[in-house]
């Protein structure tokens, strides 16, 4: 896919790029991850993304005589709380499968294995953390309450080790010192697929994808072109003169003196790891959804048509991937 401009417009705005208290921050998903083999080659992958869903259906081919089992993977983005401001996007409070992944092949359900890895400064301390009884997962509030009910003699421990900082503040106690944790959380699904010789095998998942999202945009601000964030907007979501026109558009009739009254959604695909095949996808299909027929969606492709009120679709053959997708939805806020 070579990189040009798209923007297809629609109606609605989103948030400043530097994070605020009004402002999560969009972790980057994908499929799933094979060992390379020469074998098998994909014959197609379909690929539904909005902010509520993301659909991947592929369509292998054993191209061989015999029978051949790969290693699939599923890695969810490592989580990782840098400090007390960072607000990240987890679709779910599930401490394990973080953003209800489900897959199948050939219609039936694949019962995947799961690993969990923590690390802090380069070491991994997962068993230190499981022998004490400590919730793997470090933006979940019952892993700060856990780290609180350790004997304080550990405090210095966690924190040495770069596991957990002190935090202060007031939950109507008055100023109160509290463990934080600070470690990074891997999670990666796996299992071993059969590829039936010489046979089509349909490998199906879905997942909630982790959402950037920000109560208004600043695009439509006061000087917002000549802003620093704006460039690095203009690259990744191949942001063009009529997407602007748009967001023009929805602040004026919004009557607003700062950007347009219009709330962001952004969603980041790692799209590279279809590469990793015997050839090229034969046919690739994207579909990207924005929701609601009055938002505004950009992101960078060629030849994107419009197939639904809110839903357009992209299509190739003989695809190799070359960079990933991020896609920018901009919502009407409401009044």
């Amino acid at each position: 896919m070579r990189t040009s401009t798209l923007a297809l417009i629609i109606i609605a705005c989103g948030s400043p790029p530097a994070l605020a208290n009004d402002s999560s921050a969009e972790l980057a998903t994908g499929g799933l991850v094979f060992v390379k083999n020469d074998a098998i080659e994909m014959r197609s992958e379909d690929l539904f993304i909005s902010a509520a869903e993301i659909r991947v259906r592929y369509r292998f081919h054993n191209r061989t005589d015999r029978d051949v089992t790969v290693q699939v993977a599923f890695p969810l983005p490592e989580i990782k709380v840098d400090h007390e401001d960072v607000n990240i996007s987890v679709p779910t409070e599930d401490p394990v499968n973080l953003v209800g992944f489900a897959t199948s092949a050939d219609g039936r359900p694949v019962r995947a294995e799961v690993e969990q890895r923590v690390f802090a400064r380069g070491v991994e301390r997962t068993d230190m953390l499981k022998g004490l009884g400590i919730p793997l997962a470090p933006h979940l509030v019952a892993t700060n309450e856990a780290l609180d009910r350790l004997p304080k003699a550990r405090w210095r421990e966690f924190i040495d080790l770069g596991l957990a900082e002190i935090s202060e503040y007031d939950i109507g106690k008055g100023m109160e010192k509290h463990l934080a944790a600070r470690w990074a959380l891997r999670t990666t699904f796996h299992w071993r697929q059969i590829f039936r010789a010489g046979a089509e095998t349909v490998i199906d998942h879905s997942y909630k994808p982790s959402v950037g999202a920000s109560v208004q945009t600043a695009l439509g601000s006061p000087g917002f072109a000549k802003e620093p964030w704006f460039a690095d907007y203009q690259q990744k979501y191949c942001i063009d003169r009529d997407f602007l026109a748009a967001v023009e558009r929805a602040r004026r009739s919004g009557k607003s003196d700062w950007g347009a009254p219009m709330a962001e959604e952004r969603i980041d695909y790692v799209l590279t790891t279809g590469a990793n095949w015997s050839g090229p996808i034969r046919d690739f299909r994207l579909v990207v959804d924005k929701g609601d027929p009055s938002s505004l969606v950009s992101f960078c492709a060629e030849g994107v048509r419009k197939i639904a009120p809110t839903r357009f679709e992209l299509r190739r053959t003989d695809f190799v991937p070359r960079r990933d997708l991020s896609v920018l939805i901009l919502k009407r806020m409401a009044q």
